[in-house]
């Protein structure tokens, strides 16, 4: 049995190079992630990965307990979660390991059902590593360092500082999403086995917005997904590109968001899909949309399993996004999957005929007066 805990720490490039000019003593991690930050101890091993180029580039020893600190280390992120640590090895990005020469040894490589699955493993941190591949990336980055390689790397890819873009609020920053990398950025666009809840719902909207006759847009980063064996780029009027009426920042959010149904120049709705990840996640999204056009009127969609339907109203209904103008709840409505389905089902031999409007006949209201 190994003698340590395992735990990965992820890092751009520009988060690695401010750790070490802070003294290589203290790595943090968002708010969001304080529960889990909470059963790091002392002794326990923080893997150091590279995401954009994909190397693990250092073992940290953690030698405090966990603790909450805002002194600035990070330009562009607080991660006030934090605990103190003491390098155990530590490279260059140049001489790092590629976790691809570790892909015949990783218990992450196993039983892929994709060739990018493996990223799954390397979406947030910390996340809890098995002992025995952290003792894999351990003696991995420790041989690096004895008998150190050097291989090219792309300085762009190591960088990964957020763009900044202009809207009429000033400069933003548009997130891919809520995950704090973007792991298969690098590696091949095939679509999964098995499409997943998220990936499913899509293809019923596009599909019932390409019979209403509208144009469809489902998420930049979905486009390359499939279900039941037909891929979304095959979809009757899924437009390549979308109207270039607003503002880059503007523009950038649209384009994440999970489906839209476009009449012509205008967005005759939108919809994020929650089935697993954080309703937050979506709903910043369209805060974004409307926080920078407020004065675009698009009928929002938020579409979720039945379950979570008290959750989806507690967050429509938080503070954040009740001072919007307009308020989150008067843009926004919850849609439950089952009565998406039983509705679809029913509209089938009519259809064609139906405006986006039909929508409301059976979509939530959020607003806690009208409840």
């Amino acid at each position: 049995m190994s003698e340590h805990t395992y735990w990965l720490d992820l890092f751009t490039g520009t988060t690695w190079q401010e750790f070490l000019d802070a003294g290589m003593d203290v790595t943090g991690f968002r708010e969001k992630r304080w529960r889990t930050v909470q059963k790091i101890k002392p002794g326990d091993y923080l893997l150091c990965y590279l995401t954009g180029v994909s190397r693990w580039i250092g073992v940290l020893k953690v030698t405090s307990e966990p603790f909450r600190d805002t002194t600035p280390i990070w330009h562009d992120t607080l991660f006030p979660c934090r605990v103190r640590v003491q390098p155990v090895v530590i490279l260059t990005p140049e001489t790092a390991i590629p976790i691809v020469e570790l892909r015949n040894q990783l218990s992450i490589f196993e039983n892929l059902s994709s060739p990018i699955a493996w990223t799954g493993h390397l979406r947030g941190s910390p996340t809890r590593w098995k002992p025995a591949d952290g003792e894999i990336v351990l003696r991995a980055v420790m041989e690096g360092r004895r008998n150190p390689v050097v291989r090219p790397v792309d300085m762009a890819k190591l960088a990964r500082r957020p763009p900044t873009l202009r809207a009429q609020i000033g400069p933003v920053t548009v997130p891919e999403d809520d995950d704090e990398n973007d792991p298969a950025a690098d590696a091949p666009a095939e679509p999964l086995a098995e499409p997943t809840l998220h990936t499913e719902i899509q293809g019923i909207l596009l599909k019932l917005g390409s019979d209403l006759g509208l144009d469809v847009w489902v998420a930049r980063n979905d486009r390359h997904r499939e279900v039941s064996g037909r891929r979304f780029v095959d979809v009757p009027r899924l437009k390549d590109a979308l109207p270039r009426q607003f503002d880059d920042a503007t523009n950038r959010t649209i384009e994440l968001i999970d489906v839209l149904w476009l009449d012509g120049n205008a967005i005759a709705a939108a919809f994020e899909i929650e089935c697993t990840t954080s309703i937050y996640s979506g709903l910043l999204r369209m805060a974004d949309l409307i926080t920078m056009q407020p004065n675009l009127k698009i009928p929002l969609y938020l579409v979720a399993p039945d379950e979570r339907r008290t959750k989806v109203m507690t967050e429509i209904n938080r503070p954040t996004f009740s001072h919007l103008s307009p308020p989150m709840r008067e843009m926004c409505r919850f849609m439950s999957i089952s009565a998406l389905r039983e509705r679809v089902a029913q509209i089938a031999p009519v259809v064609r005929y139906l405006k986006p409007e039909f929508l409301e006949e059976f979509a939530e209201v959020c607003n806690l007066e009208e409840l």
